[in-house]
């Protein structure tokens, strides 16, 4: 019998009435003989509403109690869908993180998984059982229960399939795969029948929310093909990700990230370690960076600018904050209505009419850039939020019939 993983997001698990139909879909490909895991999301919109919860007591609640608060949604979601199951006629068991053996490390909010203990879960599809798993969390070596951040059942999923031997990973989600742009805000957006490990992993990295970076990082890693479909249309054939290797230069998508803040450090002094204090202390608070721009000297000072995630802009002020006498800098200054667009695609930072195509598009619009990060797969910029939807259109027209979809 072949080994089934599959993961249902939260908006296909938002009613009952979604969650009957999702065991109905279960339940048939477990009639075609197969062993089924599944990894479910929390039901619709708990996640936030979870979040509001919290910061009605508590404006700055502890990573670790918001942990703790955040992994009952999954838990919800997980038990109704194995009742669900069940009231069709087949046996389920719905399992959190202890009793799937998924150990991370200890870092809250964003950890990582160590380590699946997979006896547990092969007991019980030993039994004939339909598998239910918690997405999004573990456990550390405190035995406290950890989160992996924001998509993390992307990641469970696909550590799942590993750790299983399954074949692929089946994600279900609203949207029937991966397409050049977000379809909510271009209409005419192609799906891709197939994209590759590096070029999906930029995506996700850059504001692509169809999948969990990490999920891709670890996909790539043990060679894992990913099946993205819709969980509402049996229709659609969906997208794999997985080794595909594309010999010519192509285009193969944009996306935008408006969940992401700009810090910059005004007036640091110029000299040797500056740079290496700020960015050590604020790795070892486990806050992400992205891009990064150090501005022309002057009068022996520097001006350091960077994007963070906008979850931890608040967690970053403070640090920068404890930092002002090691730093000895003049001020700090924030920005939250910024956001990230991206272009990304196999080589195309070798093609020179690319960029230059990307950024006459934007100067027609008359949209300033403030940052700039480039590689050999993709283009990004830092411009006004409120520009970043006409931006992301005029692009998504200006190269429309540039993009590659096999």
């Amino acid at each position: 019998m072949s080994i089934v993983v599959q993961k249902y997001g939260g908006s296909s698990l938002s009613s009952p009435e979604k969650i009957k139909k999702i065991a109905d879909q279960i339940v048939l490909r477990k009639k075609d003989g197969n062993k089924i895991v599944v990894i479910a999301s929390a039901m619709g919109d708990t996640t936030n509403n979870l979040l509001n919860l919290a910061t009605q007591v508590n404006n700055t609640p502890s990573k670790r109690e918001l942990d703790m608060l955040l992994t009952t949604g999954e838990q919800i979601s997980v038990s109704l869908l194995a009742m669900a199951i069940e009231n069709l006629g087949f046996d389920s068991v719905s399992l959190n993180s202890f009793q799937s053996g998924i150990e991370t490390t200890g870092y809250y909010a964003k950890s990582k998984i160590s380590e699946i203990n997979t006896t547990r879960i092969n007991k019980e599809l030993d039994k004939n059982k339909i598998v239910i798993i918690t997405g999004f969390q573990g456990y550390n070596k405190e035995f406290d229960l950890t989160t992996l951040g924001r998509g993390g059942s992307d990641t469970t999923a696909v550590a799942i399939a590993i750790a299983l031997n399954a074949k692929l990973c089946e994600i279900y989600t609203d949207v029937d795969g991966i397409y050049t742009a977000d379809p909510r805000f271009i209409k005419n957006a192609k799906r891709h029948n197939t994209i590759s490990y590096d070029e999906m992993l930029e995506l996700s990295r850059l504001g692509a929310s169809v999948m969990h970076a990490r999920s891709i990082e670890l996909a790539r890693k043990y060679n894992m093909i990913i099946k993205v479909s819709s969980s509402l249309d049996n229709t659609s054939s969906g997208t794999m990700i997985g080794g595909f290797n594309v010999e010519k230069v192509c285009l193969r998508g944009l996306s935008v990230d408006h969940q992401i803040a700009k810090i910059s450090v005004i007036g640091v002094p110029d000299k040797p370690g500056i740079a290496h204090l700020l960015f050590y202390e604020i790795h070892k608070n486990n806050i992400s960076i992205d891009m990064i721009i150090q501005n022309v000297n002057y009068n022996g000072l520097n001006d350091i600018t960077f994007t963070v995630s906008e979850n931890d802009l608040n967690e970053a002020n403070l640090l920068l904050k404890s930092l002002s006498q090691s730093l000895n800098y003049k001020e700090i200054k924030w920005d939250k209505d910024v956001s990230k667009l991206s272009i990304v695609g196999t080589g195309i930072m070798g093609q020179g009419e690319i960029a230059a195509k990307f950024f006459k598009i934007l100067s027609d619009l008359s949209i300033n850039v403030d940052m700039i990060s480039t590689s050999d797969i993709k283009l990004s910029v830092i411009l006004d939020k409120s520009k970043s939807i006409d931006a992301l259109e005029a692009l998504h027209l200006g190269f429309s019939n540039d993009f590659y979809t096999d």
